[in-house]
């Protein structure tokens, strides 16, 4: 009851204060506003950008293992033609290491190829992505579907010319129709649908446009595709219990030399990527953005910070006179510090709120691909940062208040 007592009473000290010196408030609080506003600002986008980049980048699959003939990140010590003098990953390859392979869920062989034009009769689209997969892609992959099936082992052994296509695709091809059992055309083989995924739009970065792609077994690719500087690669994903893919790495690592025929002094001729690399890189960079918003935000919070402290000086200068009487009434130093503590948190917060209000409205203008959403993360964060503010500003000038001699606050006018 003391507690609520003190704070009702704290509250109605602030709000006076407040409404009396309307315009002097605002421009102390305008710093924190905009500390605030910059602050979460920063994190809010940086949130977004992470989440619309993971999720463009879900095609990778988590805790896998790619082979390739590339790698993802060069190394410096290795020129670039000793990547480009490698062999290929071979289908043989495929089948060998997934008969022995043990250490992963699923195993599959990918490659794709972009810029391609489908028909079915008058209508056609071009810039298609297709995608040549074996089959447990699925298991692999994120393929958001929206209606049909995944490949069969047996259209994945035989080339069947069956697809998945993708929202535009359905849309342009059959247009107002159901595009499952349809038939289109792709350099003159003819291709059953069998599956449609669900609208994606376009990502921010990475990744495929999945509204403008499409599946096929890889059979099927190899026969349209297959060239000399065709270059696919296998992805394996490890089970649970592999901690850090270590068991599955070095599966992959000796089933690839033993096929190779690799001696055991020689040098990989393949490179072994994780997805995570990928990932790590991408939390750098938005790390490194969230640290130089901190940064920009903090100096704006600090000027807010100062001019907090400075109306509450002004206030206790004011409120001298009250305070004594309050203190002969028999008011203790604890109400006096808490009273003007609890302005000064008041007032931080009133400013933070502000700043947050002004994000919100900034989530609302449309920035294309980009969905930007200002998350209760971040809200509870840009408020509490407004409290630490409103403390640290406050307490010095509540602790003076709180130490005034009654009889000499009393004749103070």
């Amino acid at each position: 009851m003391l507690f609520l007592r003190l704070t009702y009473e704290s509250f109605r000290f602030a709000w006076h204060a407040l409404r009396s010196n309307l315009l002097r408030t605002l421009l102390s609080l305008l710093g924190v506003t905009i500390g605030i506003f910059a602050i979460i600002t920063v994190l809010t986008v940086v949130d977004s950008l992470e989440k619309n980049v993971k999720d463009s980048m879900a095609f990778l699959g988590s805790e896998t293992v790619y082979v390739s003939k590339w790698p993802f990140i060069f190394s410096p010590n290795v020129p670039w033609w000793k990547y480009f003098n490698r062999p290929d990953i071979t289908y043989a390859e495929y089948r060998h290491v997934d008969r022995y392979l043990t250490a992963a869920k699923a195993l599959s062989i990918i490659n794709s190829r972009g810029n391609n034009t489908l028909r079915n009769k008058s209508n056609s689209i071009q810039g298609v992505y297709i995608w040549g997969t074996s089959e447990n892609y699925d298991q692999i992959g994120e393929i958001p579907f929206e209606d049909g099936r995944y490949f069969t082992p047996q259209e994945q052994e035989s080339g069947r010319e069956t697809a998945i296509i993708g929202y535009n695709i359905a849309e342009t091809l059959f247009p107002g129709l159901n595009p499952l059992g349809k038939t289109f055309k792709v350099k003159g083989l003819n291709f059953v649908v069998i599956g449609t995924l669900k609208k994606q739009g376009n990502g921010v970065l990475g990744g495929p446009d999945f509204d403008n792609t499409c599946f096929i077994p890889y059979k099927a690719y190899e026969k349209m595709f297959h060239t000399k500087f065709s270059e696919p690669s296998m992805v394996a994903k490890g089970l649970p219990e592999d901690d850090n893919l270590n068991q599955l790495e070095a599966e992959v690592i000796g089933l690839m030399r033993g096929r190779r025929g690799l001696k055991p002094a020689q040098e990989d001729n393949f490179a072994v990527n994780r997805s995570e690399l990928v990932m790590t890189a991408v939390e750098g960079i938005f790390s490194a953005l969230t640290v130089a918003g901190w940064i920009i935000g903090s100096f704006s919070i600090l000027v807010g910070g100062f001019g907090i402290a400075n109306i509450m000086f002004v206030s206790v200068k004011e409120r001298t006179n009250i305070i004594g009487i309050q203190k002969s009434l028999g008011a203790k130093n604890y109400f006096i510090l808490f009273q003007f503590l609890f302005e000064a948190v008041f007032l931080s917060v009133l400013g933070g709120a502000a700043g947050l209000l002004i994000v919100y409205l900034v989530t609302l203008i449309p920035f294309g691909s980009l969905e930007v959403t200002l998350s209760l993360k971040n809200i509870i964060l840009g408020l509490g940062v407004s409290s630490v503010i409103g403390v640290l500003s406050g307490v010095i000038p509540a602790a003076s208040a709180a130490r005034l001699d009654p009889v000499i606050a009393i004749r103070s006018k």
